[in-house]
């Protein structure tokens, strides 16, 4: 987090904090809404390269696994299409990763499936979601204990049935991880974050 952004923090503690006006994507794009006099709110992405740099490194999460961008003295929680991060493949050989705010990875801890075949990765940053862009790669490193690459028809069978996925590893050629199955709707409870951050009943939206 930025110094600047630190000590506004501890010059106006009490600023309410915001809620629903920005987002982040399963792509890592941010988007802020844009109210206009007379007419509905829209949300547009967030293009202005130091504005995407300045958001990456003072975004952060609080002790309820609620995502925010911290603006300043001003807090402001982020609606999560997805996922709290995006990762994308840093380096192929061996794999490596870095979140869509640029941060490098140090440790993998666990790697999941969904439904859908998407692959959530979980590091020492939190949990998110692999690029899609990123995926094909990402399935090559699907592994059986021995090494061997997943074969498809097995791979098939974990997306579309929901096989089992014990024996399954993803393999970066550094490490082997075990690969485990979720419920796209119940990784917000499995992996500890929140899709929509609310405010108490009490606070109206800011």
């Amino acid at each position: 987090m930025d110094d600047i952004v630190i000590r506004a923090m501890a010059k106006w503690p009490n600023v309410p904090v915001v809620y629903g006006w920005l987002n982040l994507d399963r792509r890592g794009q941010w988007s802020i809404k844009h109210a206009s006099p007379g007419g509905a709110a829209r949300f547009e992405l967030v293009t202005k390269p130091k504005l995407i740099e300045f958001i990456g490194r003072n975004y952060a999460h609080d002790e309820q696994g609620r995502w925010h961008f911290q603006n300043g003295p001003q807090r402001v929680y982020v609606t999560l299409a997805y996922t709290p991060l995006v990762y994308r493949i840093a380096r192929a050989h061996p794999l490596s990763f870095e979140t869509h705010t640029g941060a490098p990875c140090a440790t993998l801890q666990a790697v999941w499936m969904d439904e859908a075949g998407n692959l959530l990765l979980v590091t020492e940053h939190g949990p998110g979601l692999l690029l899609d862009r990123d995926l094909p790669r990402g399935l090559e490193a699907l592994s059986y204990a021995d090494g061997h690459v997943l074969d498809e028809e097995r791979l098939l069978a974990l997306i579309e049935e929901g096989d089992d996925a014990a024996g399954v590893y993803f393999n970066t050629g550094a490490a082997s991880v075990p690969l485990t199955l979720i419920s796209s709707d119940d990784a917000p409870r499995r992996l500890g974050y929140v899709l929509e951050p609310r405010p108490p009943a009490d606070q109206p939206d800011r």
